[in-house]
């Protein structure tokens, strides 16, 4: 179960033997000046399930994404978030929605959150894929799509324009997709290009959580808000 410093409640007062009153403290001090961004991957689609690669289509939640994202709005809404920020394709928006509405926040939209563009493999399966573009998919380089450093920058480059409005000790959830938030994350926690794919894909709403402190970036958790399963998802 997360505990400590991924902002989830575990127990009032709770501290480790050994751990004086006075150094728990300066812990809790320092820790209430860094920021902190909960990275929300969207609900699930009819398209996730059908394991066709989405990436820019505009494909909303299928009952059980809307469900997904009720259940961890109510999660997410016990971290006193601060501002909202989501992609403007509709799978995302759908899943920030219930958050917004329990915290009274207005989601902001920013276009650089939207998922790796798939160009000629959006609407096809892995299989339909692997057939027609078998060279592409084994460098996994859509046809007239996204490079994976274009996405990393520019989903980078929006995580760090909202930690740049948070002000210390405050957080801010950013709903987006899971290619664009894990290689985002990998660019933002100065990941060299080899080692991205040592940060794995993220299931359907579940969020990884980054913290800045004394101007450096680590990562908290990852995949966090559910049992582990099967990750239906563009990235891999």
């Amino acid at each position: 179960m997360p505990t400590g410093e991924n902002g989830v409640p575990t127990g009032a007062g709770a501290q480790p033997a050994g751990v004086s009153a006075a150094s728990a403290g300066s812990s809790a001090r320092s820790y209430d000046h860094s920021i902190r961004l909960v990275l929300w991957r969207h609900g699930q689609t009819r398209w996730n399930v059908e394991g066709r690669f989405q990436g820019q289509s505009d494909i909303p939640l299928d009952p059980v994404g809307e469900q997904q994202a009720e259940r961890a709005a109510r999660l997410l809404a016990a971290l006193q978030p601060g501002a909202i920020y989501s992609s403007d394709l509709t799978r995302a928006t759908m899943t920030a929605s219930p958050l917004a509405r329990l915290t009274g926040l207005t989601v902001i939209s920013d276009k650089d959150l939207r998922e790796r563009y798939g160009g000629l493999w959006e609407g096809l399966t892995d299989t339909e894929i692997r057939a027609q573009y078998p060279v592409e998919h084994s460098q996994w380089r859509p046809p007239e799509g996204e490079t994976s450093t274009a996405v990393a920058d520019r989903a980078c480059a929006a995580m760090e324009r909202i930690a740049g409005t948070l002000t210390p000790g405050t957080l801010a959830v950013v709903v987006s997709h899971g290619a664009a938030l894990r290689l985002g994350a990998a660019r933002l926690l100065g990941l060299p290009e080899e080692l991205w794919g040592v940060i794995g894909p993220l299931a359907n709403c579940a969020w990884s959580v980054l913290g800045r402190r004394r101007g450096r970036w680590r990562l908290i958790e990852h995949n966090a808000g559910t049992l582990p399963e099967p990750v239906l998802s563009d990235d891999r």
